[in-house]
C-alpha cells in the first residue's frame, strides 16, 4: 500500500515498507572511542583537545591525520536534478543523500555526511561548499542539473586540493565504460570497431560520451530533445557545443532512432523512449544499454529481440548498470592514498578494474558485477590508489 497525500496521518504513511524503513533518518552519528571517566573526558576534550588543536594550527596537514577529515565525504545536493523526479528541492532530496552515504559505508566504510543546501546559483554553491570544504576529505556532488554541474565542480575542482566528483557524471561513465568493454569483448570486437549513439546529453550523457571518446570508441553521435546534435547547430548551450565538435563524424543531423540505424552501441539516458523498429534496425551482434529508471528507453524484453547484449539501470534485470560498483571504491581509494583529485586516469583504472572482475564468467547476461560481489570495492579501490600514485596526485 502507498499512502502519500500530505494530510496522510504518520501512522498511514507508515502501512508502506519505504515510508517504515526512512521513519527516523538512515544515519547516525558515533563515537569511535569511550568517554568512561573524566580521564577519558579530558583527553577527548578540554584540556587534552588543546594540544591537537595547538599542533594543527601549526601545520595544517595534521587534521588528516588526527580528526575524522581522512574519512569522510560530503554528498551535496540542491535538489534540482533528484533520481528521475527533477527539481524537487533540498528538503525532498535529503532521502536520496541520506542513502548516497549509507552505500558509502555499507560499501567501502566511507563515512559521508549528506548536505542538502538551499540555493541553486553556481556561484553561491560554489562558494558555500568551498568554505565547508576543511571538514571533509572529498567532495561528491549529486543530482545537481546540468549543465550548472559541470561549472560547479569544474571551479570545485580548481579551488579545492581534495577530491570532488560529480557522481551522475563519472560514476555513471566508469560502469558503463567497464560494461561495455566486456560487452565489447564478448562479441570479439575493440572499442575502436564500435559505432555508438547516446540518447541524452545531460551530466550522465556528456560524461559517459567523454568517457569512451577517451576509451577509443571508434564513433559516437550524441542526441537531446531536439535531435542528433552536430556541428553548427543553433541553439547548443557551450558544453554541448564542445561535445558537437569532438563526435558524430558521421553528420547524424536527425532523429536518434535514425542514427541507430546500423549502430553497435545505444546508451540511452535521456527518460524518452526508442522504438522497437530502431533497436532491430542496428548492426549484427548490437549492444543496449538502456538506462533511464524506472522506465528504460525500450523495455529489455524487446532489446533482447535484436540485441547480443541488453542492459538496464535496473535489479530486477540482468547486467544493471549501478553507480554504486563505483563510487564508493573510487572514494575509498582516493582517500586512502589522500589524493588531491580524481584524475581521467584513475576513471578509467576503476573501470579496467570492474571490467577484470567479471573474468571468464562473461556471457550475455554477465557483462559487469553484481554490487554485493565482494570482489568489487577491493578490485577498485586498489586500482584507483595505484593509479594516483601513477599520476602524481597521491600524499600518500
Amino acid at each position: 500500500m502507498a499512502v502519500t497525500p500530505a494530510s496522510a496521518s504518520l501512522e498511514s504513511l507508515d502501512l508502506d515498507p519505504a515510508f517504515a524503513l526512512h521513519r527516523g533518518g538512515k544515519l547516525e552519528v558515533r563515537s569511535t572511542i569511550p568517554v568512561r571517566n573524566a580521564d577519558d573526558l579530558s583527553l577527548a576534550y578540554t584540556p587534552g583537545v588543546a594540544k591537537v588543536c595547538s599542533a594543527i594550527a601549526e601545520s595544517p596537514e595534521l587534521a588528516r591525520d588526527y580528526t575524522w577529515v581522512s574519512n569522510v565525504v560530503a554528498v551535496v545536493s540542491d535538489g534540482t536534478a533528484v533520481l528521475g523526479l527533477g527539481d524537487i528541492g533540498p528538503a525532498a532530496a535529503m532521502p536520496v543523500m541520506e542513502g548516497k552515504a549509507l552505500l558509502f559505508k555499507e560499501f567501502a566504510g566511507v563515512d559521508a555526511v549528506p548536505l542538502c543546501i538551499d540555493c541553486t546559483d553556481v556561484d553561491a554553491i560554489v562558494e558555500t561548499v568551498a568554505r565547508l570544504a576543511p571538514s571533509f576529505g572529498g567532495i561528491n556532488l549529486e543530482d545537481i542539473s546540468a549543465p550548472r554541474c559541470f561549472e560547479v565542480e569544474d571551479r570545485l575542482r580548481a579551488l579545492l586540493d581534495i577530491p570532488v566528483f560529480h557522481d551522475d557524471q563519472h560514476g555513471t561513465a566508469i560502469v558503463v565504460l567497464a560494461a561495455l568493454k566486456n560487452a565489447a569483448r564478448l562479441t570479439g570486437r575493440p572499442l575502436s570497431a564500435l559505432r555508438a549513439v547516446v540518447a541524452g546529453a545531460g551530466a550522465s550523457g556528456v560524461a559517459v560520451t567523454r568517457m569512451l571518446l577517451n576509451a577509443g570508441i571508434g564513433d559516437i553521435a550524441v542526441s537531446d530533445s531536439k535531435g542528433m546534435i552536430y556541428s553548427g547547430r543553433s541553439g547548443l548551450n557551450p558544453y554541448k557545443e564542445a561535445l558537437a565538435a569532438d563526435t558524430n563524424r558521421a553528420g547524424f543531423t536527425g532523429s536518434t532512432a535514425a542514427a541507430l540505424e546500423g549502430a553497435d552501441v545505444f546508451v540511452g539516458l535521456s527518460g524518452s523512449t526508442v522504438p522497437e523498429e530502431a533497436i532491430a534496425s542496428m548492426a549484427p551482434d548490437s549492444i543496449v544499454f538502456a538506462l533511464s529508471n524506472p522506465d528504460p528507453e525500450v523495455h529489455p524484453a524487446v532489446a533482447a529481440r535484436y540485441a547480443r547484449v541488453v542492459a538496464t539501470g535496473r535489479s530486477d534485470f540482468p547486467n544493471q548498470i549501478n553507480n554504486v560498483l563505483a563510487f564508493p571504491g573510487v572514494f575509498r581509494g582516493a582517500l586512502d592514498v589522500r589524493a588531491t583529485t580524481i584524475t581521467e586516469n584513475m576513471k578509467v583504472a576503476a573501470a579496467s578494474a570492474l571490467a577484470d572482475v567479471v573474468g571468464e564468467a562473461l556471457s550475455e547476461d554477465y557483462v559487469i558485477p553484481s554490487p554485493f560481489d565482494p570482489r568489487v570495492a577491493p578490485a577498485v579501490i586498489a586500482a584507483v590508489s595505484e593509479q594516483a600514485r601513477m599520476d602524481g596526485v597521491a600524499r600518500l
